[in-house]
């Protein structure tokens, strides 16, 4: 069979066929990857070929050449890098050939597949005329194609590639880019691809964004495309503009007061809704950017400092322009709108709640008119988008100035549960939701809140919609009302608010649950809602925790045994996703109840065992199963001890499973329940759970943060069996030390971020290890390690990006080494110039990191004098 067919087969609408055609290409590019990477290339270049198959064939080639995970990355440059210098030459060239092919969309896959080749080679000083060369397609070809599919590429590599790489030709790829994007460009076609690059070089041009002149240039020709004829290239050029507030907003200050200001407001009145979704984005930007700003301010503020960008409140100053198109909007709503289709009116009220955060107080007189005028409107579009305006506020402005409004509006959005339109119901409970959830301080327990959950409670059987907001705003209830009056002090030891209630609450959305369907996620939501009730139910509610957790048992009996009922992919998905609800309202249960869950420990042992059985390998459904297990470890405390042979043949897969980042990061969890809820009796598994996390650690697959869980583990271990830990001691000093050694990049945000998950990792397997040893005949076996552990607290306490967990835990480690020799054996250490200035330290910290130092410097203290 030829390339062409097996390419087309690949896209057959029979499933053997596609699969047998997908293998032997996966084989060829296995065995014989050259010919396989001139055989795609061929089949791209080949203007005869059905448009189609040289799709598949370019996506082929990207795929051969460009991953997301960094070692299969790494694997797939070096497999390029390695073919013999012809090879590569033909493939770059029939992609370049490609770019002005007579099929437009050729030219965009080739695109693709001439930046796939450029990331690996521009790094590596290869193909080092290949930005001549496309600037020569931009600047000299008439070829409108060949001008667009290039433009594409440009961009492309300028968002795949570090600025530095190219920064020679920073410059000349800008001019290509702008002197497509010109307004005297004659093809609406090559501006909208050249808009499109410079979107994707905004950050590769940031050189020549902080020079005012050419600043001005590349923003006088965005806001000019933002008037072109044609929409396409209109919406590129607000997507263009969202991005640059995004990225320069410290810059925007002129061409907001000059241009922008004016181009957004009219953009959101566009006859276009794609036009008028850009520029409601740009605002929503906006104020989101102000609202971290705020918030870098305030810290800035608490700590004596000048903020680094300070804001220049645009949304504050728009407010009185863009406050009635935002209303306008809202009442655009349509009857039949599809849930999951971005509208304008969504992104109104997305916005809305944005200005409310970014404006503040200033919202609320912008917008109670227009809440007074509509609310009791004719048009249920105008009702609708009244609530809609009221529930977008509750964020923002003092709860002082909102309070009076909520206590006056609380009524009548509880009456307006029985509107006659559905968009109005649906609108109203999310509205109530909010205020449960936000302003629980005003839903008065002897006024608001039995009518308040009869409304919601009979909003449980409306439509999806409604039953999920009903559903949430119950949860936001039993949630906030249950912290708020443990915040308030108040004498609710035995019972609360809401105890009346538990009982006909829990039984309607246990009703809901019953359903055989999850639109909208509304039956998700109802066993959220459940789970918040129990978690937060008073000791006068036990009972409703109780004969609910029996309730979900019984579910869980019924779903196993119609295991074998199970026929297609649908049944499957509502059966996971059913088998990991009742999960989660098993754990709650049992963090709840504690050691009283005993009496039915060895129910849920079986039916998890069962369940992680017929599970098989849907990693999901095993991680929430293994949560229960971890859960009941936890609350039984050495009473687990019954179940670990059974369940331990299970573990050691999971464990086993390194390419399945989640389930082996909660498997490695449930080593640490296990320790801590057998302490000294889990010595007897210590032996081969140290084993598996060694090996685990050698293996190139198993994703680096699992890494860290494992050494974190070896704390629980140690901590857990003390003097047995012995015969590990030595091996897992030596890992520690080696992880320890890890030094950030400061230019890499990424790893400089791991590094400082990696060392919490480290200082919490040293304090398990060091607490584990401290005060017991083993205690010497810690001397030999001391100066690299302090080593380690020294690295960590001068890091200038060190957080606030990373400097509790040195501290606590520090004094726990001190603990352990009270004698003097490591007076010399621990009179280090370094161990002293740090302990005089006056950081800034929290109380509670203060709290550990000042504990440490005791410790210290007792151990030299």
């Amino acid at each position: 069979m030829n390339a062409t067919d097996l390419l087309a087969n690949t896209l057959s609408a029979d499933a053997n066929t596609r699969q047998d055609a997908t293998q032997k290409l996966e084989t060829a590019a296995r065995d014989s990857y050259p010919e396989y990477m001139l055989m795609l290339s061929s089949v791209l270049v080949n203007e005869n070929t059905p448009l189609h198959v040289r799709n598949a064939a370019g996506l082929a080639l990207k795929n051969a050449l460009s991953a997301r995970e960094s070692a299969r990355q790494s694997e797939f440059t070096h497999r390029w890098l390695s073919l013999n210098t012809d090879t590569k030459a033909k493939i770059k060239q029939d992609a370049l050939i490609t770019l002005g092919s007579a099929q437009q969309k050729a030219g965009n896959f080739a695109s693709q597949v001439v930046a796939a080749i450029a990331a690996v080679e521009l790094p590596e000083g290869q193909w080092p005329d290949l930005i001549e060369i496309l600037l020569g397609f931009v600047n000299t070809q008439p070829n409108a194609n060949l001008k667009i599919a290039t433009l594409q590429t440009i961009g492309f590599i300028c968002e795949a590639i570090k600025p530095e790489i190219l920064s020679l030709r920073s410059n000349e790829i800008l001019t290509a880019v702008i002197h497509g994007a010109r307004k005297e460009e004659p093809s609406p076609e090559v501006q909208l691809a050249a808009i499109h690059a410079l979107y994707n070089s905004l950050e590769f041009i940031r050189e020549n964004f902080e020079r005012e002149g050419e600043r001005n240039y590349i923003m006088q020709v965005v806001c000019e495309a933002t008037q072109n004829q044609s929409v396409a290239v209109q919406v590129a050029s607000f997507e263009c503009l969202v991005r640059i507030m995004g990225l320069y907003y410290d810059k925007m200050a002129l061409y907001m007061e000059q241009a922008l200001f004016g181009l957004t407001v009219v953009g959101m009145k566009h006859a276009d809704e794609r036009v008028a979704l850009q520029a409601v984005e740009f605002w929503s930007t906006v104020c989101e950017e102000e609202v971290d700003l705020a918030i870098e301010a305030q810290e800035a503020q608490e700590y004596g400092e000048t903020p680094e960008t300070e804001s220049r409140y645009f949304a504050k100053i728009a407010l009185p322009e863009i406050v009635p198109v935002l209303l306008l909007l809202l009442t655009k709503q349509e009857e039949d709108a599809d849930d999951d289709e971005w509208n304008v009116s969504m992104a109104a009220g997305t916005c809305l709640s944005l200005l409310a955060g970014a404006v503040q107080d200033a919202i609320v007189p912008a917008v109670i008119p227009f809440i007074e005028a509509h609310i009791k409107s004719e048009d249920w579009h105008n009702r609708e988008a009244a609530v809609m305006t009221f529930g977008s506020i509750l964020e923002g402005p003092d709860p002082a100035v909102l309070t009076p409004l909520v206590n006056q509006a609380l009524p009548l959005l509880i009456n307006m549960m029985t509107d006659g339109n559905i968009h109005v119901k649906d609108t109203t409970a999310w509205t109530l939701g909010r205020i449960c959830d936000l302003l629980i301080s005003t839903i008065k327990p002897d006024i608001h809140l039995h009518p308040l959950i009869s409304a919601l409670v009979n909003g449980l059987t409306d439509s999806p919609r409604i039953v999920a907001n009903c559903c949430w705003a119950l949860m936001n209830l039993a949630d906030q009302l249950g912290t708020y009056y443990e915040d308030d002090g108040a004498e609710v030891a035995q019972s609360g608010p809401l105890s009346r209630y538990y009982e006909g609450v829990v039984q309607a959305l246990l009703r809901v649950t019953e359903s055989g369907g999850n639109e909208a996620n509304y039956r998700t939501a109802a066993y959220e809602a459940i789970t918040s009730y129990l978690t937060q139910a008073t000791p006068d509610a036990i009972t409703v925790v109780q004969s609910t957790v029996v309730t979900i048992l019984q579910r869980m009996e019924h779903l196993l045994n119609m295991q074998n009922q199970i026929l297609g992919v649908d049944d499957r998905n509502n059966w996971n996703e059913l088998q990991s609800n009742f999960c989660s309202v098993v754990i709650c249960v049992i963090r709840k109840l504690n050691n009283g869950i005993q009496p039915l420990a060895d129910r849920i042992m079986t039916l998890i065992l069962q369940l992680i059985q017929a599970a098989g390998k849907t990693s999901t459904v095993l991680e929430d199963a293994f949560l229960v297990v971890g859960s009941l470890a936890s609350a039984l405390e050495t009473n687990f001890a019954p179940y670990i042979s059974a369940f331990l043949p299970f573990l050691y897969p999971a464990l086993k499973a390194h390419e399945d980042t989640q389930l082996c990061t909660v498997a490695v969890g449930i080593i640490g329940d296990i320790s801590r809820a057998l302490g000294d009796q889990s010595a007897q598994y210590a032996g081969p759970f140290m084993t598996v996390l060694l090996e685990n650690l050698q293996s190139e697959v198993l994703n680096r943060n699992v890494k860290i869980s494992i050494l974190s583990c070896f704390g629980d271990i140690a901590l857990a069996i003390g003097p047995a830990f012995e015969p590990y001691l030595d091996t897992t000093m030596g890992v520690l030390r080696q992880a320890g050694g890890v030094e950030p990049n400061p230019l890499d945000y990424d790893l400089v971020d791991y590094v400082s998950q990696l060392r919490e990792g480290i200082l919490e397997a040293y304090t398990g290890i060091v607490t584990g040893l401290k005060k017991t005949e083993k205690a010497s076996l810690l001397l030999p390690h001391s100066q690299h552990i302090l080593e380690l607290i020294h690295r960590c306490l001068s890091d200038e990006e060190r957080t606030d967990s990373v400097m509790r835990l040195s501290y606590g480690l520090l004094g726990d080494l001190a603990d352990s020799f009270p004698d003097g054996q490591l007076k010399q250490l621990l009179l280090s110039q370094w161990v002293v200035a740090e302990l005089r330290s006056k950081h800034r910290m929290p109380p509670e990191t203060k709290k550990t130092m000042r504990w440490a410097r005791e410790m210290v203290k007792s151990a030299t004098q």
